[in-house]
């Protein structure tokens, strides 16, 4: 078990904080969000009930939609285009070992490499298909939340409800979607530029110390 933490402690830690950050959102969202059916004169909601709600629905798969939408640019953009002296960039002058075509004889290779034909044409680009597929059902799950929480809204105030077709249309749920996108897009451009200048000692997001500034990658 200790050999398995410590070979697995970066995810470890991430999906702790990750159990953590959404129970936190769980419970505070169903408070605020049965203070306000409160002031409304509606019934609170259960927490089975709010797990089940567009409220808590749509809060949070626009984040993880924008999580999503975010790494797969990253992953497909940085395969051909560069910043110069970002850790996060390839290198300008020739190819790098993840540009090299996989060896089927290498010891450890993957099932998909050893396989050849099209499964190792997929498993090439299986991250970012992965990334792409997170982000197409998160969205799907984004607009399916918001417009059963526009919908519930509605059915409070004795309105009839709106379709699909009609909602996707209006600028609440793509005034969700850019709140989020815009904050992913500035972070990578945040941590693309600052690895430039700044460093981390012991980080592989970063550049040696003693790195200079225009030196491209690790």
């Amino acid at each position: 078990m200790i050999k398995f933490i410590r070979n697995n402690s970066l995810s470890v830690v991430f999906l702790l904080l990750f159990l953590l950050a959404i129970a936190g959102q769980f419970f505070t969202g169903m408070s605020e969000h049965n203070k306000d059916r409160t002031e409304d004169g509606e019934v609170p909601l259960s927490a089975g009930e709010y797990l089940h709600s567009g409220h808590f629905i749509q809060a949070t798969f626009e984040n993880w939609e924008s999580e999503f939408l975010q790494m797969a640019l990253f992953v497909i953009l940085t395969i051909f285009l560069y910043q110069k002296g970002s850790s996060e960039s390839k290198t300008f002058e020739g190819d790098e070992e993840v540009d090299r075509e996989p060896d089927p004889n290498r010891e450890g290779a993957p099932w998909p490499v050893r396989k050849g034909g099209w499964i190792l044409a997929l498993y090439k680009h299986s991250l970012s298909i992965a990334l792409l597929v997170l982000f197409i059902l998160s969205f799907t799950l984004h607009l399916y939340g918001s417009l059963k929480d526009e919908n519930e809204h509605l059915a409070g105030k004795g309105l009839p409800p709106e379709s699909m077709s009609k909602y996707i249309t209006e600028s609440r749920f793509w005034f969700e979607s850019f709140q989020n996108w815009q904050s992913e897009f500035l972070s990578v451009f945040a941590i693309v530029v600052l690895s430039v200048f700044l460093r981390q000692k012991g980080s592989p997001q970063s550049k040696p110390v003693d790195a200079p500034d225009d030196e491209t990658g690790e």
